[in-house]
C-alpha cells in the first residue's frame, strides 16, 4: 500500500499555484509516480504540484523535499511550493527561517516583509545551454533560434531560455492573452531543443520594474502561477537590459516579487502562502497502484 495511505495533507496555493503539501518525516516512505498521479486523479485532490516531505538527509535541514507534477514527473523546484512548505513548518516551530533540500539543490525560506509573506532563495540561474539544457549549442541564451508557426510569418519566436532547477522558455510578446497557450503549451514543452521538457511562458514587459506572464508548466500543463517561471522570466528580462533587478511579476493568479541580487546573483522570490483546508488520503486512490 502507498506510504500515502490514510495520510494527512494540506491543501495550499502560491500566488494561485495549486500546492498539496504531505509531511512524512515521522512515517517516511517512498512515493511513486503513480501515487502522485492517484492524487490527481478526479477522486483525489487537484494540484498543480505535490510537495512531499522525506527525513532531512543532510544536517541543519529541516527536511528532504521531493516535488511531483501531476503527471506523475518530478520537478527540480516549486518556488511557489516552497512557500506553502516554510508556512507550515514555521506555524508549527515557531521558525522564521529554514533551509530545505531538493533535488535542485539547498533552498533557504525566511519569513518576508509583511505578515502572509514568505521568501525563497532559488539560488542561482543557470544560462549555458548544456546547463539548462538544450539539445544542441546556443552560445547566447538570451534568444534562440525557436519558432512557432510559418517561417515568413511566426506565432511565437526567439525566446530567452535559462534554468531555476528546471528548464524555461520565455517568449516575449504584447500582450499574453492573445495566444492559445494550451494548444501551444505541449508542444513547445515537448519540442526536440528541449531534451528534459521545458516550461513555457509568454511574457509582456510591462515597464522596467513590472512584468506579466503565463505559464504552460511542464508536467502540470496551464498554472495560474509558476514561481520558478516567475524568476526566470525576471532574470532573462534583465539579461536583455529591459526591466531593474527587482521587478513585480503579475500572474493569472496573484503578484511574486522577484530580486535577481546582485552581490551574488542568486534569485529572490516572495509571495504569499495560503492555507485552504487539511484532508486525509483514502486508501482506495491507491488501490491500483502497485
Amino acid at each position: 500500500m502507498s506510504a500515502l495511505a490514510n495520510h494527512s495533507y494540506a491543501k495550499m496555493n502560491g500566488a494561485g499555484n495549486e500546492i498539496v503539501v504531505v509531511d512524512l518525516r515521522d512515517r517516511p516512505g517512498p512515493v511513486t509516480a503513480d501515487d502522485a498521479r492517484a492524487v490527481a486523479s478526479p477522486k483525489g485532490v487537484h494540484y498543480d504540484q505535490l510537495m512531499v516531505l522525506q527525513p532531512p538527509r543532510l544536517q541543519g535541514t529541516e527536511a528532504y523535499i521531493r516535488i511531483y507534477n501531476n503527471d506523475g514527473s518530478e520537478a527540480g523546484a516549486c518556488g511557489n511550493g516552497m512557500r506553502c512548505v516554510a508556512r507550515r513548518i514555521f506555524e508549527a516551530s515557531g521558525e522564521n527561517a529554514v533551509t530545505f533540500e531538493t533535488n535542485a539543490g539547498l533552498l533557504n525560506c525566511w519569513q518576508g516583509p509583511a505578515a502572509g509573506l514568505y521568501t525563497v532563495d532559488m539560488g542561482v540561474p543557470k544560462f549555458g545551454w548544456q546547463d539548462i539544457p538544450l539539445a544542441e549549442e546556443f552560445r547566447d541564451t538570451r534568444g534562440i533560434e525557436l519558432q512557432i508557426g510559418p517561417i515568413d510569418a511566426p506565432i511565437l519566436h526567439t525566446p530567452s531560455v535559462v534554468s531555476m532547477g528546471n528548464p524555461h522558455a520565455i517568449f516575449w510578446v504584447e500582450d499574453v492573452e492573445a495566444y492559445d497557450l494550451g494548444r501551444f503549451g505541449p508542444l513547445l514543452e515537448n519540442h526536440p531543443i528541449f531534451p528534459e521538457r521545458a516550461n513555457i511562458t509568454l511574457a509582456h514587459i510591462v515597464d522596467r520594474d513590472h512584468i506579466t506572464i503565463r505559464t504552460w508548466e511542464r508536467g502540470a500543463g496551464l498554472t495560474r502561477a509558476c514561481g520558478s517561471a516567475a524568476c526566470a522570466t525576471a532574470v532573462a528580462a534583465a539579461r536583455l537590459k529591459r526591466v531593474n533587478r527587482t521587478v513585480q511579476i503579475t500572474l493569472p493568479g496573484g503578484e511574486l516579487t522577484i530580486e535577481w541580487r546582485e552581490r551574488d546573483d542568486h534569485v529572490l522570490m516572495t509571495g504569499p502562502a495560503v492555507f485552504e483546508f487539511e484532508g486525509q488520503f483514502d486508501p482506495a486512490l491507491f488501490a491500483s497502484v502497485s
